[in-house]
């Protein structure tokens, strides 16, 4: 698949001119990424964009007792290091390949570059930071007012609303996170997030096979209105 069509096929580009799109295309560059390795380290120095083309990617961070605290799971089409591009600080998290990722990157310079001649792509980056923020602001809200079953709950109906397909009955997940990213991402144990999980599935509310969730959409309704 060429560049352009690579591009095309993250959000925030999706509805770019061809001409802006044909501009960047010119001045990215390839990466792979294996399975577990370090695309950025938190508090490096940051001079590059990286777009994800195909692949999972986890932001992490890492307490004084190595615990790992997941702040996203970004799969192909997202993007991330654009923090460190606009503002010359620092790299504010790690980053780590969950799979062999292909990755598609923009130095500085060459950012700034095409963003002089093509706005366009400045007003759709701010844009998705602005949902970014958004939803780092419920997440906080999330973590300090909800029980764990609440947060656990409250992760899969986004993520039913943001990747989940219409099938019978529900929204189906198609490769949802592990238990232990699920943990990392609400700040938890492995063994809460499989209790909830296993009850919520008892319950009627899910169906899980293998990677897959069935979010029922009784269990959507009822935190419809719990909100």
């Amino acid at each position: 698949m060429d560049t352009i069509a690579l591009l095309r096929q993250v959000s925030i580009f999706r509805e770019l001119p061809e001409e802006t799109l044909a501009d960047l295309s010119k001045r990215v560059w390839q990466r792979t990424a294996e399975a577990g390795s370090v695309i950025v380290n938190h508090e490096e120095p940051g001079d590059a964009l990286f777009i994800i083309s195909s692949g999972k990617v986890k932001v992490v961070l890492y307490g004084e007792t190595g615990r790992e605290i997941i702040l996203s799971i970004l799969r192909s089409g997202a993007f991330f290091g654009e923090m460190s591009l606009l503002d010359r600080q620092p790299r504010s998290a790690n980053v780590v390949a969950v799979e062999e990722s292909q990755l598609l990157g923009l130095n500085r310079d060459a950012f700034q570059t095409h963003l002089t001649a093509h706005p366009s792509t400045a007003l759709a980056i701010l844009a998705e930071m602005s949902r970014r923020l958004r939803h780092a602001d419920e997440v906080i809200g999330n973590l300090a007012l909800l029980d764990v079953y609440a947060r656990v709950a409250r992760t899969i109906r986004d993520l039913a609303q943001t990747q989940g397909e219409p099938a019978d009955g529900g929204l189906l997940i198609r490769e949802r996170p592990t238990q232990q990213e699920m943990a990392g991402l609400i700040g938890t144990s492995r063994e809460t997030v499989s209790r909830a999980l296993n009850d919520f599935t008892r319950r009627g509310l899910l169906e899980m096979n293998g990677k897959q969730i069935l979010v029922r959409w009784g269990f959507l309704r009822q935190l419809d209105e719990a909100a």
